[in-house]
């Protein structure tokens, strides 16, 4: 059924539309091409004769260094241009096609993605956002090159030892800046062949206290000198070993007036702005490591086995199957939406990065139970999986501090929300939700700040409408209609109760009453993007258009939110379980792609 659009989504559709039909087609299929031949590449990841392979990437990690040979080989892959927008001469089109490249890096070692690729690319979001031509060209060139740039974030609230301590940088009396302060904790602090460093420039607190500024590492800036700048120690970290943790110290540091980026004072604006894109793909990453551990629970319970998987292992393995395609339709429609709604997507990229860590913790507590003493074997390439990302997925979640940034997005907007735009707000385009759709390329320097409603929320409206007449049908399709009305009324009573919050909710972040509303709206716009991934199916996957996997993934989104869901119909749990086997006997990712994987 067609979707109403808002102003702003034809807006976009036109603009969509007006893209030379080649040029976004060839995109989908030259980044599928890049990521198979990038797959192929790494080779089979459990060969232990495999350099590439988890043998090596395990054996690496236990040793707290880089898998330099990996490095390499990423590094003549070209995997650096995958970071640099086309227009600077890299290959970076849409956000969400970034991620499918770079999942066969995640799907083997967090830590080897982290540390090689999607750092540089956190670090170089200011400058595409807001640098200057010539600063995009610089970072374009060190990238494509095969360098790194490290990011020193500004210390916020809630802080752990990654984002602990920050710089100062006071102007100079000659021009330019006087950079100083120490963080212990930088990734790739000392290989980086550029940092871009958030400085405090104004003492005093508020949306304008930082500011950014790119540095070269090489030369340290004009006038500097080592004396001025020291390279920390490493810091041995527990998850992300090969990542390498260093620091950083500035004392005096002369840093030019050209090396800030966007203007004075815009440090926390371009961080709420970039951050957006960073936790998009971090969820989409993530959920990629994941899926190597349910291959891996799968691959415990069959082999050896010619009967039908024991009835105690299919519970946690569906279950697990069906969060991991929820957390992917969440991860994928943000994704796309910082294509197609770069103005719009704030709110649904805080609240994906915020509800999808959650899950997989709990997805790798119930793979654990049917991975028993197997789940110990950390240097197994068929079994370890689970040991390293167990390690490894709180720092890239960020731990508390990252949910504690999420939570300070959502909850001052809760309010504006319920009183001017759930059950009020335009459906988005309905290309947000359909794989194979023509979207425009992405523009760091469209993304926005708040303010931009709830495509997600009105998105859930619309599917409940849409399924309502299929209540009465029954079976798999009446059970996904009764689910979808059910989150609808959630969202109903989340709006009276957020009606009453204070009109600016910032303080709210203290009350752990607010904090809950928070949550329930995440696991809502979960619902939402699972319901319209379902509903943007053509039929070209029988699997992913037939309501057994929707169910499942709401009705366990559901439960966590402690509403009332349908007993799950008859058939359901087989026929997921029945693609799993499929797609692990044929080397097909978990994924909403089903992507083929190396044998």
């Amino acid at each position: 059924m067609t979707r109403e659009l808002t102003t702003a989504a034809m807006t976009t559709a036109a603009r969509t539309a007006a893209r030379p039909a080649a040029a976004t087609g060839s995109w989908e299929a030259d980044a599928r091409a890049r990521a198979a031949r990038l797959e192929a590449s790494l080779g089979d990841p459990y060969d232990a004769a495999n350099p590439h392979g988890l043998r090596a990437l395990f054996d690496a990690d236990a040793r707290h260094t880089p898998p330099h040979a990996t490095e390499r080989l990423l590094a003549d892959s070209g995997l650096g241009a995958e970071l640099v927008p086309l227009e600077y001469g890299g290959k970076l089109t849409r956000a969400d096609l970034l991620a499918r490249i770079l999942r066969p890096v995640f799907r083997r070692d967090l830590g080897l993605g982290f540390g090689f690729g999607i750092t540089s690319l956190f670090a170089a979001a200011p400058v595409w956002a807001a640098g200057t031509p010539e600063q995009r060209r610089r970072l374009a060139a060190l990238l494509t090159g095969g360098h790194r740039v490290a990011i020193a974030h500004h210390e916020p609230a809630h802080a752990n030892a990654l984002l602990r301590n920050e710089f100062t940088a006071a102007a100079a009396p000659g021009g330019g800046y006087l950079l100083d302060g120490r963080k212990d904790v930088v990734i790739n602090a000392e290989r980086a062949a550029a940092q871009v460093v958030f400085a405090r420039t104004d003492p005093a607190p508020g949306p304008r206290s930082h500011s950014v500024l790119l540095l070269d590492a090489a030369a340290d800036a004009p006038g500097g000198g080592t004396d001025r700048v020291r390279k920390l120690p490493r810091v041995t970290t527990t998850g992300m070993r090969g990542a390498l943790f260093s620091g950083l110290e500035f004392t005096g540091l002369p840093v030019p007036a050209d090396a800030l980026v966007g203007r004075t004072g815009e440090g926390v604006p371009l961080a709420l702005r970039t951050l957006q894109v960073d936790r998009g793909l971090i969820c989409g990453v993530v959920t990629a490591a994941a899926d190597t551990v349910l291959h891996s629970a799968v691959r415990a319970v069959t082999t050896g086995r010619t009967g039908p998987i024991a009835r105690r292992w299919t519970r946690p393995l569906v279950g697990v199957f069906a969060d991991l395609l929820a957390c992917d339709s969440m991860a994928t429609v943000v994704l796309r939406a910082l294509n197609l709604l770069p103005e719009r997507t704030q709110l649904a990229a805080a609240a994906a990065k915020y509800v999808v860590p959650d899950l997989l913790r709990e997805n790798l507590e119930e793979l654990a139970t049917v991975l028993g003493s197997r789940g110990f074997q950390w240097d197994s390439p068929d079994y370890g999986a689970l040991d390293k990302l167990v390690r490894d997925l709180p720092l890239a979640g960020l731990g508390h501090a990252g949910a504690a940034a999420c939570q300070a997005v959502i909850v001052p907007q809760l309010r504006t929300l319920a009183e001017r735009s759930w059950f009020a707000e335009g459906e988005p385009p309905p290309e947000l939700f359909r794989r194979d759709a023509e979207l425009p390329a992405l523009d760091y320097r469209l993304l926005g700040i708040a303010g931009g409603g709830d495509f997600l929320a009105a998105s859930l409206v619309g599917s409940a409408a849409r399924l309502a007449p299929a209540r009465r049908l029954g079976g798999q399709v009446g059970a996904l209609a009764e689910l979808a009305e059910g989150f609808a009324d959630e969202l109903r009573a989340l709006r009276e109760l957020c009606r009453t919050l204070p009109a600016y909710g910032a303080t709210a972040l203290a009350d752990p009453a607010v904090c809950v509303l928070s949550d329930r709206y995440c696991l809502i716009a979960a619902a939402a993007a699972v319901l319209g991934v379902w509903e943007g199916q053509d039929g070209t996957d029988p699997f992913l258009a037939e309501p057994a996997w929707a169910v499942l993934a709401l009705s366990r989104i559901g439960g966590r939110l402690g509403v009332a869901v349908p007993d799950v119909p008859d058939g359901c749990a087989e026929q997921v379980l029945d693609e799993l086997l499929r797609r692990h006997r044929a080397g097909l990712g978990c994924d909403l792609d089903a992507t083929p994987l190396s044998p």
